[in-house]
């Protein structure tokens, strides 16, 4: 009988990811809550010594760790059902530049909008707002007319990005400013629109309102006056 697990922490939008992944593929999983607050678990540590973090997939007692390489691993352990990466090796490539942009660039401006005061805050919101006319571009390119980033198929670069939806409205919270998608980029405002249709996203993201909770809840902690 096979057996997987995930740990994550249920706003990670990095552990979100994986669970999309999982459900696109019909694989069934076990859910263990990682409160990130106080002390990880045991299990954790265990499975993930080097980086300490989640989220970790556990495969039939085997630790798969950082989320966009647990993704490939999942497309290639279940590849009877559809596949996320392109078979074209140039398509595969940028399909996984991009998921790899939304990680350094656009996740961690989020991140320091949320971790930032002042102009260093200003700054995030200015590199937030340009990562995203990057991912517009890149969608254009990618879609190829269809609605997604790997064209007419749901693919790696769908599922590394759209957890990120549950989280603009935190960023534009906190940063006290507007994402201009349906004006500046009306392309991701309808791709959104068309993943969260989708009966793994659904099943997924977390309300908005849920991530912004949780969040100023964590940034009285983290931001010093």
């Amino acid at each position: 009988m096979e057996e997987v697990k995930l740990l994550s922490f249920w706003p990670s939008p990095v552990g979100m990811r994986v669970q999309i992944g999982l459900e696109e593929k019909g694989v069934k999983y076990e859910f263990q809550e990682e409160n990130l607050t106080v002390d990880k678990s045991e299990l954790l540590l265990r499975m993930n010594p080097v980086y300490k973090k989640i989220p970790v997939l556990i495969h039939n007692g085997n630790p798969i760790c950082e989320s966009l390489i647990i993704l490939q691993y999942i497309d290639e352990a279940w590849p009877a059902s559809k596949q996320f990466l392109p078979s074209n090796p140039y398509d595969r490539a940028l399909a996984r530049f991009w998921a790899d942009f939304v990680d350094k660039k656009l996740l961690d401006a989020g991140s320091r909008i949320i971790r930032s005061k002042g102009e260093a805050l200003e700054e995030a919101k200015r590199e937030m707002v340009e990562n995203l006319e990057h991912l517009e571009g890149a969608l254009k390119q990618m879609s190829k007319g269809g609605p997604y980033f790997g064209g007419d198929e749901f693919g790696f670069v769908d599922i590394a990005f759209i957890p990120s939806a549950a989280w603009f409205h935190t960023h534009e919270t906190i940063g006290n400013f507007k994402l201009p998608f349906e004006t500046r980029y009306p392309l991701l405002h309808a791709w959104a629109k068309k993943c969260k249709e989708r009966e793994s996203v659904n099943k997924v993201l977390p309300a908005p309102e849920r991530v912004l909770e949780i969040v100023l809840q964590v940034r009285k902690k983290i931001v010093v006056d």
